[in-house]
C-alpha cells in the first residue's frame, strides 16, 4: 500500500496521485497542489508550473521539476505518482528535442530502477525511453541506455531481458558475467555450452563481432564447468570459436565446411542454423533464403557456392534483409 505523498520542494502536496488530482488553490507564486504539479493537462490556464513551464519552453526546468518530483514519489513508495511525473520526463525530452547525453541516460536508468518490476508503467516507460534515446534514428535504443537496463535487470534476476538489453549495448564482459551467474543458477551442467553459443550467435546477427568474441572468451573463462580452452571438451565450443575465427578471415568454404562438420551439435536447438544464415548473408556473401531444392543452410551455402565467385570476398549483404527475431 502506497504511503502517504511527500511534498515537492516547489510545491505544497495534495495526497492524490496526478491521474486523479485536483487542482488546488493558489495562495502565491509557488503555491500549487502536487496534484497541479503532477497534471499534464494541456489547460492555457492551468496553474501547474509543469505547464507554465512547457509552454514557456523552459523544458530543463520543467524537466528537473518532475524528475526530482518522481524521486520523491518513488522514495515515499508512490509508484503511480512517481510513474506519471516519469512519463512527464520524457514528454519534456522529446518535446525539447534535446540531445542524448549520459547524464539523461544515466536518470532514466535510474527511474526504471526505482519503478516496481511488474508494473505496465514501467513497459510503457523503457519503450519510450528507448525510443527517445535511438534519436530517431530508427534503431533499437542507444547502447548506453540498454546497458544501464541490462544491468538493472541482472540486479532482479530478470536474466532473460537483462540478456536482451546486453545485446543492444556495447558490454560483452558484463554480458558475459551475467551469463555465467544465468548459467550457474539456473541452467544443466549439459547447457553450459548453450548459453554463450546463443549469445555469440546473436551479437553476430546484429553485425557485433567485438562484443560477440569478448562474450565467448570472458565466459569461458569465467564459467566454472569449463575447462580450459580452446580447444574445449564441448564440440559446440569448438565451433564458436571456429566460426569468430572464420567471421575474421571471411571465407565461404570455410563457414560452410565448419557448419557441416558441426551439424550434430547445431541441430541441439532449432535456432542455431536460422541464426546462422544470417551470418552467412553478412559476413560471408551467402545470399538470402530462396525458394530452392535444397533448402536450409546448407541449401544456401550450396547455392552461393555454385553462384558467382565474387561471393567469396564475403561482402555484407543489404542492411534492409529480414532480420531474426532475438528474443
Amino acid at each position: 500500500m502506497e504511503t502517504e505523498a511527500p511534498t515537492l520542494p516547489c510545491a505544497p502536496s495534495a495526497s492524490n496521485p496526478p491521474n486523479h488530482a485536483r487542482r488546488g488553490k493558489q495562495s502565491n507564486g509557488n503555491s500549487h497542489s502536487l496534484g497541479s504539479v503532477c497534471s499534464s493537462c494541456p489547460s492555457a490556464n492551468s496553474f501547474s508550473p509543469w505547464c507554465r513551464y512547457m509552454s514557456q519552453s523552459r523544458h530543463v526546468e520543467a524537466r528537473e521539476l518532475m524528475y526530482s518530483g518522481a524521486l520523491l514519489f518513488f522514495s515515499h513508495g508512490q509508484q503511480n505518482s512517481a510513474a506519471d511525473l516519469s512519463m512527464l520526463v520524457l514528454e519534456s525530452l522529446e518535446k525539447a528535442e534535446v540531445e542524448v547525453t549520459n547524464e539523461l541516460l544515466e536518470n532514466l536508468a535510474k527511474v526504471f530502477s526505482l519503478m516496481d518490476p511488474n508494473s505496465p508503467e514501467r513497459v510503457a516507460f523503457v519503450s519510450r525511453a528507448l525510443k527517445w534515446s535511438s534519436g530517431g534514428s530508427g534503431k533499437l535504443g542507444h547502447p548506453r541506455l540498454h546497458q544501464l537496463l541490462a544491468l538493472t535487470l541482472w540486479k532482479e534476476q530478470n536474466y532473460c531481458e537483462s540478456r536482451y538489453h546486453f545485446l543492444h549495448s556495447a558490454d560483452g564482459e558484463g554480458c558475459a558475467h551475467m551469463l555465467v551467474e544465468y548459467s550457474t543458477s539456473r541452467g544443466f551442467r549439459s547447457e553450459v555450452d548453450m548459453f554463450v553459443a546463443q549469445a555469440v550467435l546473436q551479437f553476430l546477427c546484429l553485425k557485433n563481432k567485438s562484443s560477440a568474441s569478448v562474450v565467448f572468451t570472458t565466459y569461458t573463462q569465467k564459467h566454472p564447468s569449463i575447462e580450459d580452452g580452446p580447444p574445449f571438451v564441448e564440440p559446440l565450443l569448438n565451433f564458436i570459436w571456429f566460426l569468430l575465427l572464420a567471421v575474421d578471415g571471411g571465407k565461404l568454404t570455410v563457414f560452410t565446411v565448419l557448419c557441416e562438420q558441426y551439424q550434430p551439435s547445431l541441430r541441439r536447438d532449432p535456432m542455431y542454423n536460422e541464426y546462422l544464415d544470417r551470418i552467412g548473408q553478412l559476413f560471408f556473401g551467402v545470399p538470402p533464403k530462396q525458394s530452392s531444392s535444397y533448402g536450409g543452410l546448407l541449401g544456401n551455402l550450396l547455392s552461393s557456392l555454385m553462384g558467382s565467385s565474387e561471393q567469396e570476398e564475403g561482402e555484407d549483404s543489404p542492411d534492409d534483409s529480414s532480420p531474426i527475431e532475438l528474443d
